[in-house]
C-alpha cells in the first residue's frame, strides 16, 4: 500500500517524535559534561583520566546501542502492521537481552580496566585517575543497558516523551550526585563515577517500569523467552559490527590524542564531549527517521518513506549550519569553562572551530544512518561502516605519525575525523537513493 504523504502532517509528526528524542539526547551526554565540568576542577590530569575512562565506557555501552536502534526497528514495524502485543513482546526479548549483555560487559571492563587504559599510552597520573572512574562506572554498565533497549521499545511505540522526562530527572540527578561526591564528600573522580551510576540505575528502573505496565494491558508476555532473546541477539549481530566500527573510529582518535601530550588530550576530550553532545542533537531526527521508516514501511507506505526521508536529511542540513554557527560563537567561552590550564584553552578552542565545520556533513550521515536501520538496511550498514573505518585508518596514523603536540596536532586530527564522516556522508547518500532497502511488511 502507498499514499501520497501530506507535508504539513509529515511536518507534525517529525517534529513530535524529534523534538522530545532531541531534548533527551542533549539530556544525555550532558551526564559526561557535567562530569567533566566537575572533575575539570581536580586538575589537569583527572580531566584526562576521564576522557580516557569516558572513551572505554561508552564503547563498552555504545557497541550495544542496537538494543535501541534495533528494537525501535523492529517494534515499530509491528507497529505499523497492526501488532502492537507483538511489538511489545519483541520489546521485551530486547530488554532481557540488555540483562545479560550488560552483565557481561560489566565484567569483562572491570577485570580488563588497567591494561585497556594503558593501551592509550597517557600519563600516570592520568592512566590511574582513568582506572579509578572506569572500575567504578563498571556497576552502572547493567542499567544502562537496559534504559537503551527500554528507549528502543518506546520510541518504536511512537512514544519519545516518556524517556525525555527520565533523561531529565536522570540528569539533574547526576549532576547533584556528581557535586556533593566529588567536592563536597571528597571523593574525586570516584564521587563522579558513583553520581553516574546511581542515576542510571533510577532510570533504568523508571523506564522498566513504564514498558511493562503497557505490556500488562495487552497481555504481551513478561517472562524471559530463550527463541526470543536469540531472535533479538542475531538480528543485532549487523548493527553490532556497524557500532563496532564506529567505536573503533572514536577509540582510535582517542589513542592518537593521547600521544600528542597530557594538555592536548584533556582538551580532546572536552572536544569530544561536545561533539558528542552535538551528535547526539542531530540525532534525534536519526531516531525520528527510525520511527517513521519502520512503521511506514511496516504498513506498506513507500512515498511516505520517501518523502520523509528527503524532508529530513533537508533538516539535517541546515541544523547542522545552525550548531555550526553556534560553536563558532561560543568556542571561546567553552574553553573557560572546563579548565583553568591555557595550554588547554588554546588547543581546545581551535579544535571547536574544526567540530563547527563538519556540522552539516554530520547532520546528512546521522540522519541517513538511522533511515536506514528503521528499514532494517543492517546488513549494508554493517559491512559500509567497516569501509569507512578503513578510510580513516591512514587519516589517523598519518596525525599520529606527524608527531605535532600543541594546538597544530589536535587541529590535524580534527580534520581527518571531519574528513572520515564527509566520508561516511556521501556512501549513506549514494545508499539512500537506491530502492533495495525499502522492503515492506512487518
Amino acid at each position: 500500500m502507498s499514499s501520497t504523504p501530506d507535508r504539513s502532517s509529515l511536518r507534525r509528526e517529525v517534529l513530535r517524535l524529534a523534538v522530545p528524542a532531541f531534548l533527551a539526547l542533549v539530556a544525555e551526554p550532558l551526564f559526561l559534561l557535567a562530569d567533566s565540568a566537575i572533575v575539570g576542577h581536580l586538575g589537569t590530569a583527572a580531566l584526562a583520566g576521564l576522557g580516557v575512562a569516558s572513551a572505554v565506557l561508552l564503547t563498552a555501552v555504545n557497541i550495544f546501542v542496537f538494543l535501541a536502534y534495533g528494537t525501535t526497528a523492529v517494534v515499530a514495524r509491528r507497529l505499523g502492521a497492526g501488532d502492537q502485543r507483538g511489538a511489545l513482546s519483541a520489546g521485551i526479548d530486547g530488554m532481557w537481552l540488555a540483562v545479560l549483555l550488560g552483565v557481561l560487559a560489566a565484567a569483562a571492563t572491570a577485570l580488563w580496566a588497567q591494561p585497556v587504559v594503558e593501551v592509550f599510552g597517557a600519563t600516570p597520573g592520568a592512566t590511574a585517575e582513568a582506572v579509578t572512574y572506569l572500575r567504578v562506572s563498571t556497576i552502572g554498565i547493567p542499567p544502562m543497558l537496559v534504559v537503551l533497549a527500554a528507549t528502543g521499545v518506546l520510541r518504536g511505540l511512537q512514544d519519545t516523551r516518556t524517556p525525555l522526562v527520565v533523561s531529565v530527572v536522570g540528569f539533574t540527578t547526576n549532576a547533584l550526585l556528581s557535586l556533593l561526591l566529588v567536592h563536597g564528600v571528597g571523593w574525586g573522580s570516584a564521587g563522579a563515577a558513583w553520581g553516574t551510576v546511581l542515576a542510571q540505575t533510577g532510570m533504568a528502573v523508571a523506564m522498566t517500569a513504564v514498558v511493562v505496565r503497557a505490556a500488562r494491558r495487552l497481555d504481551a508476555p513478561l517472562g524471559f523467552a530463550a527463541s526470543g532473546v536469540l531472535r533479538a541477539a542475531a538480528g543485532g549481530v549487523p548493527l553490532l559490527v556497524r557500532t563496532l566500527s564506529l567505536r573503533a573510529v572514536l577509540l582510535l582518535t582517542t589513542w592518537v590524542a593521547a600521544g600528542l601530550g597530557e594538555p592536548e588530550l584533556a582538551a580532546h576530550q572536552v572536544a569530544m564531549t561536545v561533539w558528542s553532545s552535538l551528535a547526539f542533537a542531530l540525532d534525534a531526527l536519526a531516531i525520528a527517521a527510525q520511527a517513521l521508516v519502520g512503521k511506514a514501511l511496516g504498513a506498506g507506505d513507500v512515498a511516505g518513506t520517501r518523502a520523509a526521508t528527503a524532508m529530513m536529511v533537508r533538516w539535517g542540513v541546515w541544523f547542522g549550519v545552525v550548531l555550526a554557527v553556534l560553536i563558532v560563537a561560543t568556542h571561546r567561552v567553552v574553553a573557560l569553562a572546563f579548565s583553568t590550564d591555557p595550554r588547554v584553552h588554546a588547543a581546545l578552542g581551535a579544535a571547536l572551530l574544526v567540530v563547527a565545520l563538519g556540522q552539516p556533513v554530520s547532520g546528512i550521515a546521522f540522519v541517513l544512518d538511522g533511515v536506514l536501520i528503521g528499514a532494517g538496511d543492517a546488513r549494508w550498514l554493517a559491512w559500509a561502516q567497516t569501509v569507512f573505518l578503513l578510510a580513516y585508518l591512514p587519516l589517523a596514523l598519518a596525525v599520529r605519525a606527524l608527531d605535532q603536540v600543541g594546538v597544530t596536532g589536535l587541529v590535524w586530527l580534527w580534520l581527518a575525523y571531519t574528513a572520515w564522516m564527509a566520508v561516511r556522508a556521501a556512501g549513506l547518500t549514494w545508499r539512500s537513493r537506491q530502492d533495495t532497502w525499502m522492503v515492506t511488511g512487518a
